[in-house]
């Protein structure tokens, strides 16, 4: 059989055999009736028993072939199935999952704005400044502060949950339930995708040491400011030591400390810090790309800064 599925010539001929020619001279004499028929007979079933032949030497190396052919093909079928799964999961991560976090997010801006509406106390910055935070306590999911980043466009608006958990990060940019909140003294730490899941923190690495990053709470409008140095743009000339960007390990985990990156949870911190983490690089979760950031003057009131604080006029 073919591989196109059409029979060879002479299959049918298999179990047939030529007539040997010593045979055929015995049975009828030259010249006869039946000799005559046997040469045409002979004449006709020679083009036959040579394909016969040629079916029977070659049958074996064509199967060979075949069943190489057959291999290649099953693994060929056998990828391309494989990188439609990767494709349709790429599509998935990207498209897809960015989907449900914008929609998630637009639930959550409605839902925040009415809470702060209905009963500003629910802001979890109002009260005593405790370091390291552990001020009211916000239900894991739920929503509680808004991110502005105004050198990523005036539309950027990103509502932060609480708790860092796959299910809060689909949601949107999530708090590390022991850090800091919004204008503390310590480290008000955020964690957020980068690529896929809304891809809140897609573009950290574009920010420069100066840069306004500016959180919204129910009462108060706090600035924050990238590390580093503005004029030259060295991240690693703040006096306190503390860079304005890096690339950690995943096991780095002093970046969301008190102090960032002092291990000594003891030491009382004497600023209010931002740290915002991602992945890195785009596309893997090998390392974690951190931007560290300190609060630029006392927070200003949302009744008496309707539109926001100067720095959200940035770009």
């Amino acid at each position: 059989m073919r591989t196109d599925g059409t029979q060879d010539a002479g299959r049918g001929w298999d179990d047939a055999q030529p007539i040997p020619e010593s045979y055929e001279s015995q049975a009828a004499p030259p010249g006869g009736r039946h000799g005559a028929h046997h040469r045409k007979a002979r004449g006709r079933d020679s083009t036959p028993a040579k394909a016969v032949r040629g079916s029977a030497a070659s049958r074996g190396p064509r199967s060979n072939r075949d069943l190489v052919r057959t291999g290649i093909r099953g693994l060929g079928q056998t990828l391309i199935t494989f990188g439609l799964i990767v494709l349709l999961f790429v599509v998935y991560e990207l498209f897809v999952t960015d989907i449900f976090t914008n929609q998630r997010q637009e639930e959550l801006t409605e839902e925040l704005l009415q809470n702060w509406e209905d009963d500003p106390a629910l802001d979890p910055t109002l009260g005593p400044d405790l370091p390291g935070g552990g001020l009211p306590t916000v239900p894991l999911g739920d929503g509680f502060a808004r991110i502005r980043i105004p050198v990523f466009g005036g539309d950027y608006v990103k509502v932060v949950v609480e708790g860092t958990d796959p299910d809060e990060l689909l949601q949107g940019p999530g708090h590390y339930v022991d850090s800091a909140m919004p204008g503390e003294l310590g480290n008000f730490a955020l964690a957020g995708h980068r690529v896929g899941k809304g891809s809140p923190f897609l573009d950290l690495d574009r920010l420069l040491p100066g840069n306004a990053i500016v959180i919204e709470t129910a009462e108060t409008w706090f600035t924050y400011r990238v590390m580093g140095d503005p004029a030259s743009g060295d991240y690693d000339t703040d006096p306190s030591g503390i860079p304005g960007q890096e690339i950690v390990s995943p096991e780095d985990v002093e970046v969301v400390f008190p102090i960032p990156g002092v291990s000594d949870t003891d030491v009382e911190p004497t600023a209010a810090y931002l740290t915002l983490t991602t992945c890195h690089p785009k596309f893997s979760a090998a390392q974690r790309l951190i931007v560290h950031a300190v609060l630029d003057g006392p927070g200003l009131p949302r009744a008496d800064f309707p539109d926001g604080p100067p720095a959200l006029t940035e770009n």
